[in-house]
């Protein structure tokens, strides 16, 4: 895949939104590695120690510090950059926040893909999106089944519904303006991503288990694990970045086939519980424990979720290359071996994935 992707991203301009947000500052990394020329939009850090300014983020794009929400900056600068490939990743990701904060949630998932598919109508040059949802996206019946991209789209809480709107807004661009029978006219493909419950090193984010683990292992407390029989689809970040970038050369490739949905997620018998995931991170790191609260007052959180990813398998030749115990492992080692060397750290980690 290395060949094909260095190909397809060196000296080529990647337009990021979200680059300095977890997932966002890896794909910067992995961008940077590959040779890409990256402007990124996006607020400011808020979780501190941010991986964008362990990674020294500035050096590695054009960095726009602005709202997803504002129209006329993101189109000025979508215009100004004229990018070969776009990433949308710009999103409030945190199904608790969404409980608390479920304008901004809809505001900002919802209407900010919006707001970027209008820019991208501005652009006169080629150019290929791929707009990053969830697998929350789906309507989910709590029942042992993977969820398939042809599944009915849905979500209990603002989070999970606010990217199911996105999903529904990019189709509905699609078929309005950008349908992709007319791309020699329009020139733009757009395709959307669906992944699992992401982990790797240098996530901060609250209400997450991986950096609420090692917060309480800095702290010398007990973990707080609020939903322990909770089963979802681990992976590391790489996983599904790798899948993104794969989706995006693919479309290069085939503009029309390939501007679709595509799923990216663990083995279908690779689904760990939440303890299961704890257990084994403990268990690498050495120390550590765990208990559950009281959580009789705590909004909704689906219990069981599953991906079927047979279309990625099939479509993209993409194959999750870690198992949920490898991810597990990779992510706890960043986060013990990486303190003063974070960057060299990540970038070490990127190399031995995809080469």
């Amino acid at each position: 895949m290395i060949d094909l992707l260095r190909s397809t991203y060196q000296n080529k301009k990647v337009f990021l939104t979200g680059h300095t947000g977890f997932k966002g500052s890896w794909l910067l990394a992995v961008l940077n590695y590959l040779g890409a020329e990256v402007k990124g939009f996006a607020l400011a850090p808020e979780d501190e120690p941010a991986l964008f300014n362990l990674l020294n983020g500035n050096s590695l794009c054009d960095s726009v510090i602005a709202d997803i929400n504002n129209l006329p900056k993101i189109t000025e600068e979508v215009k100004k950059f004229q990018p070969d490939f776009i990433f949308h990743f710009a999103a409030q990701s945190i199904v608790r926040k969404s409980y608390e904060e479920p304008i901004n949630t809809f505001t900002t998932n919802a209407i900010g893909t919006a707001n970027l598919l209008e820019a991208i109508r501005s652009l006169d040059n080629e150019c290929m999106v791929v707009i990053i949802t969830t697998d929350k996206v789906y309507e989910n019946l709590e029942q042992d089944y993977p969820y398939k991209e042809s599944d009915k789209l849905g979500g209990f809480d603002p989070y999970s519904s606010s990217k199911a709107c996105a999903e529904i807004i990019a189709a509905s661009y699609k078929r309005s303006f950008l349908n992709p029978d007319d791309f020699e006219k329009h020139k733009k493909s757009i395709s959307t991503a669906r992944s699992g419950n992401v982990i790797g090193g240098g996530d901060r984010c609250k209400d997450r288990i991986i950096p609420d683990m090692i917060k309480a292992l800095e702290a010398g407390q007990p973990l707080q694990v609020r939903n322990p029989a909770s089963v979802r689809p681990w992976q590391h970040v790489l996983e599904p970045l790798g899948g993104y970038l794969l989706l995006g050369a693919k479309q290069k490739e085939d503009p029309i086939k390939f501007a679709d949905s595509f799923n990216f997620g663990p083995a279908i018998d690779d689904n760990l519980s939440v303890e299961g995931l704890v257990e084994i991170a403990l268990k690498f790191w050495g120390s550590g424990s765990y208990e559950k609260p009281d959580t009789s007052g705590d909004p909704h959180e689906a219990e069981l979720l599953k991906l079927d990813i047979s279309k990625a398998r099939l479509e993209l030749d993409w194959e999750p290359e870690l198992n949920s115990e490898m991810a597990i492992t990779k992510t706890m080692e960043w986060y013990k071996n990486a303190v003063s060397s974070e960057r060299e750290y990540t970038l070490n980690q990127i190399k031995t994935y995809f080469e």
